[in-house]
């Protein structure tokens, strides 16, 4: 079941399953950072006003927007 970045809680852990068609201006972005398909990843904070929201994966901590995070087709794990 994908669920979007925005489904999950503070502490909770997903997997990146793919990308929506319509961001297609942000997948190779995401790419480039490390979001590739099967990548784990866990939320790490939300900011006050919900955007944007910190993820830690590979290592390190990586910020996404909105914009950016609603493209991520993604699994709770």
């Amino acid at each position: 079941m994908t669920t979007s970045l925005k489904s999950l809680a503070v502490g909770d852990s997903g997997k990146v399953v793919g990308f929506e068609q319509s961001g297609k201006a942000y997948r190779k972005r995401l790419l480039a950072m490390g979001l590739t398909p099967g990548t784990e990843f866990s939320i790490t904070r939300f900011a006050p006003m919900g955007d944007p929201v910190e993820i830690k994966l590979r290592g390190f901590s990586l910020t996404l927007r909105k914009d950016e995070a609603a493209i991520l087709l993604i699994e709770k794990l």
